[in-house]
């Protein structure tokens, strides 16, 4: 039984995973697009704090959706060893988190 939980929570994990990458990609093809649009049309509706702030609010979800997959994929009859690399994997996402959060913050004032 544990072992269907291990691969269950593996799983999920996993398809967490890629939709935190694809919601990235996804987010750099539109800061692309828009980024291109502003210098070859000028585009006049963009600013670049616009781009950087909507492109860091989607960064922020994904890193957010990424460390709840690390988590789900260590739940299941974690080792030591599991412990340690989620705890530094936690400690870097969610200062990675802040920061960027700060960031977000000062651009929209």
């Amino acid at each position: 039984m544990e072992h269907l939980a291990s691969q269950v929570a593996i799983s999920i994990s996993h398809a967490v995973e890629i939709t935190a990458s694809v919601i990235i990609g996804f987010a750099i093809l539109k800061v692309l697009y828009r980024y291109l649009s502003i210098l070859l049309f000028a585009a006049r509706n963009v600013s670049n704090e616009n781009l950087r702030t909507e492109f860091g609010s989607t960064v922020a979800v994904a890193l957010e959706l990424m460390l709840g997959a690390d988590v789900l994929a260590t739940a299941v009859a974690p080792s030591w060893n599991d412990i340690g690399q989620l705890a530094a994997i936690t400690i870097i996402r969610t200062a990675l988190n802040y920061f960027l959060g700060k960031e977000i913050k000062e651009i929209r004032q």
